[in-house]
């Protein structure tokens, strides 16, 4: 008889809001269910780990402010709990979402541990550890060690393949596992989302982000503005950080009472449900997960052409995709399916299908798993 055996698997990421962290939360929760046993090792729970998860463990990692130094060290003390978690535990690898500092840091705790005790490093890469990090002379050498050093290195696109190839000069197997989405059921009906945002017969425009410059919601807000009929929409921003800085940008294209802001909105089911369009003006994206969110509830995005937005959404199948640091043509997009409800339907529908067939988790976890078991060298168990 053959037995596939489960595997000890250890999960480190940047646990606010952003499209890693929900990505290693879901991946997480994922494994557990399918009787792995997961722990993740960070200084916060993550933001979107469900509570109480079977076979999920969560090991905070103490940060000191040494007079010492300067800025408090992250990369040590994570070394240390993640030697330490791997040790008590007896992990089969440490999956590490971002070079910069979590693959450094396992690679260190790796060489912590006598030869049998050692864990496998699987590092993932979502974006900035190439785009952004990767140039600077300052982590460029580090993360190109990092991923040397690492068992599997996987990224989130074709595009941030190639781009990492390409800036880091990284000449060694590239994995590509897409994002993927399982949204859990809304707690509220649609209607009484609306409700709450106070919509009644105008459309729900939606953005969800960080807020990060790499956004573009100066030009999203830009976009807006141009749409009309103005009073044929509302726009709601669901922000990871604080929306301020782009207060005084809502009032000077006279958005106010057209733009409702959430911050930090852990169900997000709930007005994913509620929205007729996405709206995304990004200038970069390696995947987009907002985009994929969308999607899962037949809610289709005019986005920029840029990054691995192309490998998500079909353009013209399954959404819009336009030329980016475009306000007009953002607009003008809106506009069009705005006014007409049966293709926006069509597009919907397609984006929902699509979300099902190619970024659910039944067909991205198992691709991670395969890749577990390919660097554990834990294939099969016979019984």
């Amino acid at each position: 008889m053959e037995h596939v055996r489960t595997l000890r698997i250890g999960i480190t990421c940047y646990p606010s809001i952003g499209g890693s962290g929900v990505l290693a939360s879901a991946l997480g929760a994922d494994l557990a269910y399918r009787g792995h046993d997961v722990h993740f090792i960070s200084y916060e729970r993550p933001f979107r780990l469900p509570p109480d998860v079977p076979r999920v463990h969560f090991h905070p990692v103490g940060i000191n402010a040494y007079g010492l130094f300067k800025y408090p060290d992250y990369t040590l003390p994570l070394s240390v709990k993640m030697a330490e978690v791997s040790r008590e535990y007896g992990l089969d690898l440490l999956h590490v979402h971002y070079a910069v500092p979590h693959a450094t840091a396992a690679i260190l705790a790796r060489s912590m541990l006598p030869q049998g005790l050692r864990p496998k490093v699987v590092t993932t890469l979502h974006g900035t550890d190439t785009t952004l990090l990767g140039r600077d002379p300052g982590y460029g050498p580090a993360i190109r060690h990092a991923l040397g050093c690492s068992d599997a290195v996987t990224v989130v696109s074709e595009y941030l393949r190639d781009e990492t190839r390409r800036v880091l000069d990284v000449d060694r197997p590239i994995d590509v596992v897409h994002n993927f989405f399982e949204p859990r059921p809304p707690r509220r009906t649609r209607d009484e989302v609306r409700h709450q945002l106070g919509v009644t017969d105008e459309l729900v425009v939606l953005h969800s982000s960080n807020l990060r410059p790499v956004k573009r919601v100066d030009l999203l807000l830009e976009a807006a503005a141009r749409v009309r009929p103005c009073e044929s929409f509302r726009l709601v921003i669901l922000a990871g950080e604080d929306f301020a800085p782009f207060a005084g940008d809502v009032r000077r294209l006279g958005l106010e009472g057209r733009v409702v802001v959430l911050e930090r909105v852990p169900d997000i089911e709930d007005y994913l449900q509620a929205a007729d369009l996405g709206l995304f003006a990004s200038d970069s994206e390696s995947f987009c997960l907002s985009i994929l969110e969308a999607m899962c509830f037949g809610c289709p995005s005019v986005a920029t052409r840029v990054g691995g937005i192309p490998e998500v959404v079909e353009d013209g199948v399954s959404g819009v995709l336009v030329t980016p640091g475009d306000a007009a043509t953002l607009a003008r997009a809106v506009e069009t399916l705005i006014s007409d409800p049966a293709h926006r339907f069509e597009l919907g529908e397609a984006a929902r299908r699509r979300a099902r067939e190619h970024f659910s988790a039944d067909v991205i976890v198992p691709r991670y798993e395969a890749i577990y078991r390919r660097v554990c060298g834990a294939e099969t168990e016979h019984l």
